[in-house]
This record gives structure tokens, C-alpha cells and sequence, in this order.
């Protein structure tokens, strides 16, 4: 009898199909893997997030042994030798018969006139070195995103972000100092105040949020008695930050429904499309735009993004990112400070953003802008600017 799929990798393989299909890795293996014991659950994620960061090194290796063009292959068929081949290239620990026989039974689950191919090409696999043809392959990133970040932030620069975003992404929480001393075997303390990097499982419940999120918050310069607007507030963690100072009013808002039930009912919650004319009439002294972005500050929690984004896509990302931050300086109170921030590392969504919101905004001045880079600074990629609207600036007149 045929030995079963074993229980790792038929969710890493529906997974990665899902991922294929649209879906966003961590949500998909969130879901898929719930009845996984832990030691299944952890070589699941090892798959297909390892399938995924290093997907065009793996696409050169299959066309190396296949003796063809893998971009020729069913999409199904890829994602069956890119699982297999990461773990008999990539993993030390797996037997390679059990990567090969699983990748050909699950592809006869979807492709059965398949399976040959795939069991032939597989057969095929060894660990010799190979000469990759190009940096694009070695770095297992898009010439495109590479000669963007080489323009913005030098040809070195370019290379640690990619070498970043092929790495295992390190996990921190937000909490107080106090807790966190009475444990310290578990969290280490970091150069964002109340941030903690997570040196073994988080406490049921706990929520992670990366240490560039959280020094995206302090910017807003927060003091007690304040009101504050979040526009784009889901999953919440910002919000939740910022409510650690006692303000006078805080308002989260996001434009899903669904996501923002995610924010705890510790403040009014609003669904609204920030692109639009805002249904607030008093005007906020504190402004949080955490923008819709391409995420490409995020590669090595969420390297599908690589395969997906376009250059052309910019452009659209862009049209939004300003009418919301727009649609904000409307209700900043004279003399109130907005942050806009991106984890996005594409000058068209940050500073060209910025440039094109002041050319039509009057009043508003950039105060500070930061950048946070991966393979220089610690967690995911951000951008943000702190914008003032001059105090004496009323009725859009100047004083």
C-alpha cells in the first residue's frame, strides 16, 4: 500500500498551493496547520516559507536538473519540486526519500499524469554546488525591486536587504519592562522602549508585533489630554500602543470590516474608506497613517510579496496613499503633528508620497522623516515622515 502524505508536508503543499491561488502564507498556515503537533507544525513552516523566500534559486535548480525551462511547468507542478527541492538542497535533517515520495503523491492528488515527471526530476537532486547565473538568482529577489533599492540606497545596501529577506525573521512583543524582567530567559530587551525580541514561545494570547512597527508610535510625540485619529488602524497594535498614554480621545478606523473587529473595544472603531472626505468634525492634534503599502519592507515575513508586485503597481499604491494622506491634514488640528508611515522600501510610496501631499496641502511641513532598512537596522523595512501643521494655519488662509 501507498504510505500516506505525511502530516507536515500535506499542509506545506496545500499551503503553498493557496499562496498560488492569491492567499498570504502566514494566514493560509495560521488555518491549515491547527491540528499539527508543534515538531509538524515547525517543518511545515520551514517549507513553505523556505519554498517561498528561496523560490528563483529553486526555479534555477529544477530547470539545472530537469534540463528544461521550469516556467514551461503547471503551476502545480512547481510548487511540488520547489517543496521538494528546498528541503533535499536546503534542509540537512530530512530523509530525502520522504521529501521525494510525498511531493510525488501529493502532485498525483492534482495532477496525476504528472507524477512521473516530478518523481524523474527529483530522482535527480543532489547536494553539489551550482555557479547561480546571475544576482537576481542569487539574492532570489526581482532585478526590478534589486535596481530600486540599488538607486535608493546603494548597490551594498540593495544586497543586505535581499540577504535580509532570505533569513528567518526574529519575533518581539510589546510589553511592560517589569514583566518582561520576571522572565528573562524568554525576552531580551531591545532599542524601542517596552519592545522585547522573543527568545522562545510567547505566552498564549500575546500579540507579536515587529520592533519597527513599534517605533513608528513614539514619532507622534503622544502627551496626555491629546485626541488622536488612527486611519488605518487594523490589526490594532498601533492603537493599543498609543493608548498606553491616557488621551483624551482616541478613534481607530480602517476600511474592513472584518479586520478592524480585530482591535479590541478599547476605543470608538470606524469603518471608512480614508480615501474619501472623513466624517469627523473636530480636528485631531495627533494623526496616524500606517499606509496600504507593497509591503516590501516585509520580505522575510511575507516573501510571497516578491513574486507578486509589479513596478507598475506602484503607481496605484501611490494615487491612494496620497489622497488618504490628504484626506488626514483635513482634520489635523492647527499646530497637531501626522505621521505617515509605510513598511514599504519604494521611494514612490514614501517620500514621492510626501512631496506630492505637500505640492497640495497648504500649511503642512515635514518636521523629521526615518528610515528603517533590514541588513542595517533590526525587524522589517519602514518608512516615516512627522508632518506639523503650522499653528497659525486656519480656514486654509495663512495667518
Amino acid at each position: 500500500m501507498t504510505r500516506l502524505i505525511s502530516p507536515s508536508r500535506q499542509v506545506a503543499f496545500d499551503v503553498l498551493y493557496e499562496v498560488a491561488s492569491g492567499a498570504y502564507a502566514s494566514d493560509a498556515l495560521l488555518s491549515n496547520a491547527v491540528p499539527l503537533d508543534p515538531r509538524d507544525a515547525a517543518l511545515a513552516h520551514q517549507i513553505v516559507f523556505g519554498s517561498l523566500r528561496f523560490q528563483k534559486q529553486l526555479d534555477f535548480l529544477i530547470g539545472y536538473f530537469a534540463r528544461r525551462d521550469p516556467s514551461r511547468l503547471d503551476q502545480v507542478v512547481l510548487i511540488a519540486l520547489r517543496a521538494a527541492v528546498f528541503q533535499l538542497r536546503y534542509l540537512e535533517r530530512v530523509p530525502a526519500h520522504a521529501a521525494v515520495h510525498d511531493s510525488v503523491e501529493w502532485i498525483k492528488g492534482k495532477a496525476r499524469s504528472a507524477s512521473g515527471l516530478v518523481n524523474a526530476i527529483l530522482r535527480k537532486v543532489n547536494r553539489q554546488p551550482v555557479q547561480w547565473p546571475d544576482r537576481s538568482t542569487r539574492l532570489s529577489c526581482p532585478e526590478w525591486l534589486l535596481a530600486s533599492w540599488d538607486a535608493h540606497f546603494g548597490r551594498e545596501a540593495a544586497e543586505r536587504i535581499a540577504e535580509a529577506a532570505l533569513e528567518e525573521p526574529r519575533r518581539y512583543v510589546r510589553m511592560a519592562t517589569a514583566d518582561a524582567e520576571a522572565d528573562p530567559k524568554h525576552f531580551e530587551p531591545t532599542s524601542v522602549e517596552k519592545c522585547f525580541r522573543l527568545t522562545g514561545q510567547p505566552p498564549a494570547g500575546m500579540r507579536l508585533q515587529d520592533i519597527s512597527s513599534q517605533a513608528i508610535v513614539p514619532l507622534l510625540e503622544l502627551m496626555p489630554g491629546l485626541t488622536y485619529l488612527d486611519l488605518c488602524a487594523a490589526p490594532g497594535n498601533k492603537t493599543l500602543q498609543a493608548l498606553e498614554t491616557p488621551l483624551r480621545l482616541a478613534v481607530a478606523c480602517d476600511i474592513s470590516t472584518r479586520r478592524i473587529t480585530s482591535i479590541p473595544s478599547v476605543c470608538p472603531r470606524v469603518v471608512l474608506d480614508a480615501t474619501q472626505q472623513l466624517p469627523f468634525e473636530p480636528k485631531f492634534d495627533r494623526v496616524l497613517i500606517d499606509a496600504p503599502c507593497s509591503g516590501t519592507g516585509t520580505l522575510g515575513r511575507n516573501p510571497e510579496i516578491k513574486w507578486r508586485v509589479e513596478k507598475e503597481d506602484l503607481g496605484r499604491f501611490q494615487s491612494k496613499q496620497v489622497a488618504i494622506l490628504r484626506e488626514a491634514a483635513n482634520v489635523l488640528a492647527p499646530g497637531g503633528k501626522l505621521v505617515y508611515a509605510t513598511c514599504s522600501l519604494q521611494r514612490e510610496e514614501n517620500e514621492g508620497v510626501i512631496a506630492a501631499a505637500l505640492d497640495g496641502v497648504r500649511g503642512l511641513r515635514v518636521e523629521t522623516d526615518v528610515w528603517r532598512v533590514p541588513g542595517r537596522h533590526e525587524g522589517d523595512g519602514f518608512y516615516a515622515a512627522r508632518l506639523v501643521l503650522e499653528p497659525c494655519w486656519k480656514a486654509q488662509k495663512p495667518c
